[in-house]
């Protein structure tokens, strides 16, 4: 009986690329470009067994020990720290987490700053970490309109071009850090299967590494 390896892939594009790289390292599973509507996707012959689940939701698939193995952002590991182990920045889906505000906007040191966000607990974070007092207000869609329409003073949010924000008349004005892809990993899983998941790791990590 063929023993998989379960492996979360985020759905869109970043999951596409993943995918891409994972086949060329040697672990394919053809059925998955198929136009169907499935879910799984099975390879016997590699022993990995694919599925797609929404970006938001891998960790959680993860830690709970449905997948062995999985692929997300690292905003999504710094906002939730799940229980998992982190085995490989994949160096792709790279953006940045950003502060963001109007181009006329001057910020008042006397009162707290009104943060919008939906990483709520990467905001606090880095706002502890300078000393600034701040009011989070915690939203989960269209964050830039929040300073436009004076909600708040400032976006916390992940930036990739930034033409969202250009196009909002917003400017970004802080780096908070870099945003890459990351392979994770069940704890348990990682014990029981440790021979196929560092097979696996360190042939993406390879090809990975070459793309440099």
């Amino acid at each position: 009986m063929t023993q998989y390896v379960n492996i979360a892939l985020p759905k869109g594009r970043l999951g596409e690329k993943v995918y891409s790289l994972f086949a060329e390292a040697g672990f394919e599973c053809p059925s998955i470009l198929e136009e169907n509507r499935k879910l799984i996707f099975e390879n016997p012959g590699r022993g990995v067994r694919y599925f797609w689940v929404k970006p938001s939701d891998v960790a959680v698939y993860v830690e709970r020990g449905a997948a062995d193995i999985g692929v997300c952002g690292k905003d999504i590991l710094l906002e939730s720290s799940p229980e998992v182990y982190e085995l490989l920045d994949l160096k792709t889906g790279k953006c940045r987490m950003a502060v963001a505000s109007r181009k006329d906007f001057r910020e008042d040191h006397r009162r707290p700053l009104r943060v919008a966000t939906k990483f709520v607990n990467i905001a606090q974070d880095y706002y502890s970490s300078i000393g600034r007092e701040i009011d989070i207000i915690e939203l989960n869609g269209s964050i830039e309109i929040a300073p436009i329409l004076g909600l708040s003073d400032v976006i916390v949010d992940i930036v990739e071009t930034g033409t969202t924000l250009r196009e909002n008349d917003l400017v970004e004005t802080e780096k908070i850090m870099d945003i890459s892809a990351r392979l994770i990993s069940n704890k348990s899983s990682y014990e029981f299967k440790k021979e196929k998941i560092e097979q696996i790791t360190n042939s993406v990590g390879l090809l990975v590494s070459n793309r440099k």
